[in-house]
């Protein structure tokens, strides 16, 4: 299941940045794609970071891009280690993480 990503989209990763606030011990990986291109974010402590392209520096911006779609998110230990990356929940929809009880 993908989302597209427009006014409802950029809503949906506010939410879920606020959500992240509470819980710096997690880290939510979005993934999807952009045109042709892969697409991935991170979200950790309430800020949006994109590991596959240049994100406006003003963080009133969202970090998703016009024409993105998110394909699937996986909620994860944090702060990342690099090689030891621990998975908790996914790959599912954005949407599921919605619900600050998952982030558990």
């Amino acid at each position: 299941m993908s989302s597209e990503t427009g006014a409802a989209g950029c809503g949906v990763l506010a939410r879920l940045e606020e959500i992240s606030r509470d819980r710096p011990d997690r880290v939510l990986r979005l993934r999807g794609s952009l045109g042709e291109n892969p697409l991935e974010l991170l979200v950790f402590r309430g800020f949006s970071s994109s590991t596959t392209h240049p994100t406006e520096v003003d963080p009133d911006q969202s970090a998703l891009p016009p024409g993105a779609r998110i394909e699937a998110a996986e909620l994860l230990v944090g702060p990342l280690r690099p090689g030891a990356e621990q998975v908790l929940l996914g790959p599912v929809p954005m949407e599921l993480l919605l619900d600050p009880a998952r982030w558990c």
